[in-house]
């Protein structure tokens, strides 16, 4: 390997040694490099010097700043080769890829349960932790998930995003158009380990099992 100057050589020489001279003064975490280092520092600073040109959005980071600009030109250079999806950043088709293969690398240490995402476990450990760090401007309300947050917003605004292509009808929440979606195809995914009696929803369920087969 051909190296310009004795500096270089001796960055290079610290991936075979290990050494690590640069160490952060907030949480000690030690670096091969000083701009590394001063890249890294910038996580506890909230400094952010790279700011986008077409939405102003900053990062902390060159490389997140270049990532970020594919968003605007549309450019997927990473595919899958299992489905031929595309994905502008090569981390996002890592994650995708696991709907293929089913890994789930990321453990809760709380019960076990495993997941495909960091953020996924993130989210999932707010059970346990019952942090709930997204708050309504309207009610004050809190919620653990900013796709909950979102839905409940809708309650005040009264949106209904979600329209029944069969009648027209419209909801607040995916979830609850897919429920009454039931009432045109006739599907009944929820049954009774009773007596067979099938039903399109849950708590129709919940209730038939307390009215016919509660003991007692």
């Amino acid at each position: 390997m051909s190296l310009t100057t004795s500096n270089g050589l001796l960055v290079h020489q610290r991936t075979h040694t290990g050494e690590k001279p640069f160490c952060c003064d907030q949480c000690g975490k030690r670096f091969t490099r000083s701009g590394i280092l001063a890249s890294h520092k910038r996580i506890h600073t909230g400094e952010k010097p790279f700011g986008c040109d077409q939405c102003g959005k900053r990062f902390t980071q060159s490389g997140s700043l270049a990532g970020h600009k594919k968003i605007h030109t549309g450019e997927k250079a990473f595919g899958c080769d299992q489905c031929g999806k595309r994905f502008i950043l090569s981390g996002y088709l890592a994650v995708h890829k696991r709907t293929h293969t089913g890994e789930k690398p990321y453990h809760c240490s709380d019960c076990g349960m495993s997941l495909s995402t960091s953020k996924g476990l993130l989210v999932h450990q707010r059970i346990h932790t019952g942090e709930k760090p997204y708050s309504c401007d309207q009610c004050r309300k809190r919620f653990s998930h900013s796709g909950h947050l979102v839905e409940h917003q809708r309650t005040h605004t009264g949106e209904k995003p979600f329209g029944c292509d069969q009648c027209g009808k419209r909801f607040t929440q995916s979830g609850s158009l897919a429920v009454h979606k039931r009432i045109h195809t006739g599907e009944k995914p929820f049954g009774c380990d009773q007596c067979g009696k099938r039903f399109s929803h849950s708590g129709h369920l919940a209730l038939h099992k307390r009215k016919h087969h509660t003991v007692g």
